[in-house]
């Protein structure tokens, strides 16, 4: 027997069926973004995408640590940061670190202009020298405390220097826990950009530069950090080389872009530069998007010169990056879209 449904039944089925899914937005990634910029402008393409991922709402970036021990590191990476007016974005600096030299184009933050007769940064920053920031372990810290427990992700593309002595910090006005248990409380997640985990030009011993640059450092994270950490490996960053193409065209919708001329300073057009930073960002962030595929669970083992030694290990805290053919051009897609957008809030 059929059954007949009252109009307004019908209407109210009808209305209900026809509601479109609500979709509740993920809450940003709080992010640490820990680099040597200015060894290599991989760290200026991974910084703008930070600011680009910030925009869309899709992290919020804490903080910028410094790893290369240049008076203009900090000022730059303020400059950075202005330019995608971000510019109150802590900046704290390593003391003593690695590579003093300034490097191809960190000088671009003390380079001045006149304007109606007055002169000022090309790049305009309020960071004037690394010695007037805090350093970068004390701010760690305080960006680490003030966070929700099991928050904090934090991408580490540079050397080792400032998280291993973040691991042996003590105590102090940001928290009262030491070093090792601020991180296992804080941090969800290390992304790291060092090692290599397949042959590099048939070498199957590989030493990768962020390692051997600060072997002992690297050695002591590897074995202590407490955390779940993933690493992108050398070979990841040149599967994914950023094409000069996207430098020539995509930058120009302002006279001076700080981003395309680093690169252009660093190495000119054309050259596609790989991209081995930007891919540690991209999964900091975006861990669930299946950009990458990840090792077995394991554990690393920094050798005396530096390789990185990888072991399967089904309680491992270690795994690394792999990319398929096919997530090859999705991500590499991704990366230059991301670093490519145009500032905004």
């Amino acid at each position: 027997m059929a059954i007949r449904l009252p109009c307004f039944s019908l209407l109210l089925i009808t209305v209900i069926t026809m509601q479109p899914a609500v979709c509740h937005a993920a809450e940003p990634v709080r992010l640490i973004f820990d680099t040597d910029i200015g060894n290599d402008v991989d760290d200026v393409l991974a910084l703008g995408m930070i600011h680009s991922l910030q925009a869309r709402s899709a992290c919020r970036l804490l903080g910028v640590t410094i790893t290369k021990d240049s008076d203009l590191a900090g000022p730059f990476v303020d400059a950075i940061n202005t330019f995608y007016l971000r510019g109150e974005t802590p900046i704290g600096v390593v003391r003593p670190g690695k590579t003093p030299e300034p490097g191809k184009f960190l000088p671009m933050a003390a380079e001045m202009v006149i304007e109606d007769g007055r002169s000022r940064f090309r790049y305009p920053h309020d960071l004037l020298s690394n010695r007037d920031a805090p350093e970068a372990v004390a701010l760690l810290r305080m960006l680490l405390a003030a966070e929700p427990d099991g928050s904090v992700s934090i991408a580490q593309v540079g050397f080792s220097t400032n998280l291993a002595r973040l691991l042996d910090s003590k105590p102090d006005d940001a928290s009262p826990l030491s070093g090792i248990d601020l991180i296992r409380k804080k941090v969800k997640i290390l992304s790291v950009m060092a090692g290599a985990f397949t042959p590099i030009n048939r070498n199957p011993h590989y030493c990768e530069y962020n390692v051997v640059q600060d072997i002992a450092n690297c050695k002591k994270l590897s074995e202590e950090w407490p955390t779940p950490v993933v690493w992108s490996g050398f070979e990841i960053g040149i599967a994914l080389a950023y094409p000069a193409e996207s430098i020539v065209k995509d930058y120009g919708y302002v006279a001076d872009h700080p981003v395309a001329e680093s690169y252009r300073r660093y190495e000119p057009p054309p050259h596609n530069r790989p991209t081995w930073d930007l891919t540690s960002v991209l999964y900091a962030v975006h861990p669930e998007r299946g950009y990458f595929d990840l090792s077995l669970s394991g554990n690393i083992e920094v050798e005396a010169d530096g390789f990185t030694k990888f072991t399967p290990a089904a309680e491992g805290r270690h795994r690394y990056l792999k990319l398929s053919e096919i997530q090859q051009s999705r991500v590499l897609e991704a990366l230059v879209q991301l670093s490519s957008q145009p500032p905004s809030k």
